[in-house]
């Protein structure tokens, strides 16, 4: 009575988890995994197991419900509780439901990586919070130093998307030239900025020394007829920019008269061309267009605390009320690549095979190992607003993402490096009926068969678990003895069917292939791509962008299918 008590609470709990339909082996593995002290009397349980689960699965949902209320009601509050102790994203400052405006502002100059992304993410992830709006603003007014490339524009917004944002408008500063240009006017007319023609060398000498440009204190009218000279060509890349007064004694120099707009010669911009050679640098844009977008919260890196002290003086000298500003450390991942330069270098010089490489971080990259959107998401806010720079080990985003794909990605034979098996003994054909997802019956089974005379295949990653006159078992096939094993090939002989005695005698078990279609894994292992070579069972149903699960051997992403040749990305284990 007591074993009948425990199968029902467990199989009740798989149907409740599995849409009203539980599953015979997920429950007898859970019942003996949980419970091996009830192990010598499997061979008992599994027929109580077949009957209790058929009757489970008669049942609504609701009942299915109840009855594991009745009988187990911990189930319901160990969930209450995992939903209680689910941290989200902690209130935000000066925030009004409905009135809350945030933007991301990428340089479209590469791709967007993990990076990027906790600002973007906290950008969004508040602005729905808040029933507000979220602004895309390209930072792209720089054609010279971080040159804009106009696959990157496309790139971006496909993993904002991608990423499951909601963009509510899309602004490209380089579109805004000439609003830019005439608060520049207005600040120069109220003597608030001036036109410095000094030197780098000069000015920067001036500036460390606390001391005034030649040029500060000329009145407004001489300062606005350097201004036209500098829209009109009259000075050239180098010879003038227009600087915001600030504190000469400011503890940092940075802060000191920092530059607003300068000249670039040719600029040839993708999307503007040579129309224009008086760009704005990223403070002066950016303190513009918050304003004018009407942008109430910033999410910021740490590192840029600076800028906000620079815009401020712009804010103060307009009047305006400047944004409340959210900072926080930077993000990094293990043993994984996000600096823009060193990818573009690396992609160069032939090193990666492209901004999705596997092995960097970018999310294009992120997304062709199979990555979810999700756990990024999940991640991003579980990290939250720390103010410290965070490294998230590869292992954390595993999890997440092996938690969302472990119930949706379908199971296969994968063998790595193959070494042919002869299998003595056994005369007849056998069919090995594989089920696609041990947890979800209803989506079928492979057929793997096993023809007298001919070879199977299993890994050379399985050697080390091969001695003579040892026992294994072939998954899903049957337990052999072993005769013979070498890197050439490997000699064994039937012993039995049934699974129960190589479970009793706790033989190992190995995954095999009949034959196999070819198959390469590429595997990113810190900034190498190792190549597996190996056979993928003959049916495999696949496409690209599937998610699988190569059994003992971990998920994967399939990237490419030629003809008969499959290729996959290795996520994790």
């Amino acid at each position: 009575m007591e074993i009948r008590e425990t199968i029902l609470k467990y199989a009740l709990i798989n149907a409740v988890q599995h849409d009203g339909k539980a599953n015979s082996k997920a429950v007898i593995g859970k019942i003996l995994g949980e419970n091996p002290e009830l192990r010598p009397k499997a061979r008992e349980i599994i027929p109580l197991v077949n009957d209790i689960v058929q009757e489970v699965n008669s049942m609504s949902i609701e009942d299915q419900k109840t009855k594991l209320n009745e009988i187990y009601p911990e189930f319901f509050e160990k969930k209450e509780e995992k939903k209680e102790e689910k941290k989200g994203l902690p209130p935000l400052p000066k925030a009004e439901k409905g009135k809350v405006i945030t933007r991301f502002a990428p340089n479209p100059d590469g791709a967007f990586h993990l990076g990027n992304a906790r600002a973007a993410i906290l950008s969004h992830e508040y602005a729905r919070i808040y029933g507000g709006k979220f602004i895309l603003r390209f930072d792209d007014t720089d054609p010279k130093v971080k040159r804009p490339e106009p696959i990157f524009y496309e790139w971006i917004i496909e993993d904002l998307k991608w990423l499951g944002f909601q963009i509510d408008e899309i602004h490209m500063a380089s579109d805004r030239l000439e609003i830019y240009y005439s608060y520049a006017e207005k600040l120069l007319a109220m003597g608030k900025a001036y036109v410095c023609t000094c030197t780098p060398e000069d000015f920067r000498k001036l500036r460390d020394e606390g001391k005034a440009c030649p040029h500060r204190d000329l009145p407004p009218e001489i300062q606005l007829q350097e201004w036209k000279k500098m829209l009109n060509g009259e000075y050239k890349e180098g010879e003038a920019v227009v600087r915001i007064k600030t504190d000469l004694s400011h503890p940092n120099p940075a802060v000191r008269d920092w530059p607003a707009l300068r000249i670039i010669n040719n600029p040839n911009h993708p999307r503007t061309g040579d129309k224009y050679h008086v760009w704005p640098l990223y403070n002066f844009a950016s303190a513009i267009d918050d304003h004018e977008l009407g942008v109430t919260h910033i999410f910021r890196g740490q590192e840029h605390a600076e800028n906000e002290t620079k815009q401020r003086y712009v804010y103060e000298y307009f009047g305006w009320e400047y944004p409340q500003t959210v900072h926080h450390g930077r993000l990094s991942i293990e043993g994984v690549i996000l600096s823009k330069s060193k990818t573009r270098k690396g992609i160069e010089e032939g090193k990666y095979l492209g901004w999705d490489d596997p092995r960097l971080g970018t999310i294009r990259a992120l997304k062709r190992r199979g990555i979810q959107s999700e756990a990024i998401r999940e991640l991003i806010i579980e990290v939250g607003l720390k103010k410290s720079d965070t490294t998230i080990s590869w292992d954390n985003l595993a999890a997440i993402n092996r938690r969302l794909i472990e119930p949706i990605a379908n199971r296969y034979f994968f063998v790595a490096d193959p070494i042919p098996m002869e299998i003595k003994g056994y005369n007849e054909e056998f069919i090995a009926e594989v089920p696609l997802h041990p947890d979800h019956p209803e989506r079928g089974v492979r057929k793997l068969k096993f023809t007298p005379g001919k070879p199977v295949y299993v890994s050379k990653d399985d050697l080390k678990l091969l001695k003579s006159n040892e026992y294994v078992r072939l998954k899903d096939l049957f337990n052999v003895k072993i005769l013979e094993v070498g890197e050439e090939k490997i000699v064994v002989e039937f012993d039995s069917i049934e699974y129960e005695k190589a479970r009793e005698n706790r033989w190992r078990m190995i995954h095999w292939v009949p034959e196999g279609k070819p198959c390469e894994v590429l595997i990113p292992e810190g900034d190498e791509l190792v190549v597996r070579k190996g056979l993928l069972e003959t049916d495999a149903n696949l496409k690209v962008d599937d998610i699988v699960q190569f059994e003992r051997f971990g998920f994967v992403r399939i990237d490419k299918i030629e003809g008969e040749k499959v290729t996959a990305i290795f996520a994790h284990k």
